[in-house]
């Protein structure tokens, strides 16, 4: 893991107490940083969070982002260098309500930039995702390709990162963005709204059968979660990075069939496998250039099934 420099002490992350957040959390606390961990509490695990409550270095604030100008919560900038947002709407909920995944994606990172900017901080660092590019047109897709989603999702994570750079023109905020591709390891929630290598361990696990939208040869780029963590922190300690756009991503391409068989295999289940219909706004195929972030030195874990191993034995004893 990269070393942050005693330049820089003060971090929040927001979404904190989720899957990405509390890696980064963890590797702050490492580090002896002070870390401010803001989370809503809605769709998160308090116990990615619990080790670190005896931490004096860490604080824990259980809030929406949006309502972060409140006057109580000033105190929370003062004297901060980094914030880390996390925190996000996920895709999957998008469908369900896309009023509350554009308020969450765009207001809440209007709102924390807002509050950025009016207390001098650092740097802002903001979580995207691959979904704001739409069904790619050309591969390997890198940051130049055009940005045209299909998704709620990828519409409201595209104007956060519109919202960033407006703000980094206007006001001088400096930044960086992380377009994040699906992003496994421990902690990831395996309820119907978490990652999806998560959700097959546990119905496998229970013996539940396993869905697949469309005909499961979608290709996806898995990136481990502490390289996510790596990349985060490079935005912090390297200078080239700022006022960047990046793909935070493995280059792994690995089919959903692929994962399922191989889950299956390891676990030793004759899970039964149903497939249904595409879901509106999936993207089918992620090819995807990681060229530009691996000039910087970061470097992504590309034997993904050494690391799922590890993963779904980490799994298994969490559901067990």
């Amino acid at each position: 893991m990269l070393s942050i420099d005693n330049m820089f002490n003060n971090f929040m992350v927001t979404g904190g107490c989720g899957f990405i957040g509390s890696h980064i959390c963890e590797e702050l606390l490492k580090q002896n940083k002070k870390v401010i961990c803001v989370d809503n509490m809605i769709n998160c695990d308090i116990n990615n969070i619990i080790p670190f409550l005896s931490n004096p270095n860490f604080i824990h604030i259980s809030e929406d982002i949006r309502n972060l100008k409140q006057d109580k919560y000033s105190y929370l900038f003062n004297d901060l260098d980094i914030i880390f947002h996390e925190a996000c709407s996920k895709c999957t909920v998008c469908m369900i309500d896309p009023e509350l995944d554009l308020n969450v994606n765009a207001y809440g990172t209007f709102t924390l930039l807002e509050l950025a900017v009016k207390y001098k901080v650092k740097k802002f660092i903001h979580a995207s995702t691959g979904s704001v590019y739409g069904e790619p047109i050309s591969f390997p897709t890198d940051e130049k390709h055009q940005l045209k989603p299909t998704s709620y999702y990828g519409v409201s994570k595209l104007a956060g990162e519109r919202y960033v750079e407006v703000f980094g023109a206007m006001y001088g905020l400096n930044y960086s963005i992380l377009r994040y591709f699906h992003v496994y390891g421990s902690r990831q929630v395996s309820s119907d709204y978490g990652g999806v290598i998560a959700i097959f361990i546990r119905k496998c696990l229970e013996n539940k059968s396993i869905t697949i939208y469309g005909d499961g040869e979608q290709i996806r780029s898995f990136t481990y979660v502490k390289d996510i963590v790596n990349a985060n922190f490079m935005c912090v300690i390297n200078r080239n990075t700022d006022r960047q756009i990046y793909n935070a991503c493995s280059g792994v391409q690995i089919t959903i069939n692929e994962l399922a068989n191989y889950i299956r295999n390891k676990l030793n289940k004759n899970t039964l496998i149903q497939y249904e219909e595409l879901r509106k706004g999936d993207i089918k195929f992620f090819n995807v250039s990681n060229e530009k972030i691996t000039k910087t030195g970061i470097l992504f874990c590309t034997d993904f099934y050494t690391v799922l191993d590890d993963v779904i034995k980490e799994y298994c004893i969490a559901l067990s």
